[in-house]
């Protein structure tokens, strides 16, 4: 059961995710924003982000993230290119992951899964919709950064079409939490 879990910055979808993999030893939990990091180390990909966002991606040898998100954020067209570079050694990542759990209970945990193939693979599909207050209180203990770069980020995320999910969960309480891991 491949199961898809979705959500704004800092709504929850991870910390979901993590409970839901320490509570079920068959569950797999994957975090494809990792995944995105780590193709970040690719020489191949360093050398494009330099060719398309210049040498101040790149800082002792490493892609300096920061940096790189200050410039997509910005910019759809810039955030649009970043995918292009990145999303091909991604799906190559995430595509021997699935065949390797098939076994086990999948959580794809992502912002963009809707944009992607594998959200029409999900056997289910759970939107978590959390108050933007909420949400950047999260995003600034966790993240540590200004509300004009919270306000940034959110500028630049996905609206999400309610009538795309099997579950939209505004409130992740513990008993929420109990009853999902029961049914999975």
């Amino acid at each position: 059961m491949i199961i898809g879990i979705c959500g704004k910055s800092g709504s929850g979808k991870s910390t979901l995710a993590r409970e839901i993999s320490y509570m079920h030893d068959n569950v797999i939990h994957i975090d494809i924003d990792l995944i995105g990091h780590k193709v970040l180390e690719l020489d191949e990909v360093k050398q494009e982000l330099i060719n398309s966002f210049g040498e101040e991606v790149i800082n002792n040898g490493n892609v300096d993230r920061k940096v790189l998100s200050d410039l997509v954020f910005n910019s759809r067209n810039k955030m649009n290119k970043l995918s292009d570079i990145t999303w091909q050694h991604m799906q190559t990542i995430l595509d021997e992951l699935i065949n390797k759990n098939k076994d086990r209970i999948i959580l794809l945990d992502w912002i963009l899964l809707p944009k992607t193939k594998y959200f029409k693979i999900c056997d289910f599909r759970i939107l978590i919709d959390v108050p933007f207050e909420i949400r950047k209180q999260r995003i600034i203990l966790r993240d540590n950064i200004s509300q004009d770069k919270i306000d940034l980020r959110e500028s630049a995320s996905i609206e999400y079409d309610y009538n795309d999910f099997d579950f939209v969960i505004n409130d992740i309480s513990d008993e929420f939490k109990r009853k999902l891991v029961k049914i999975i």
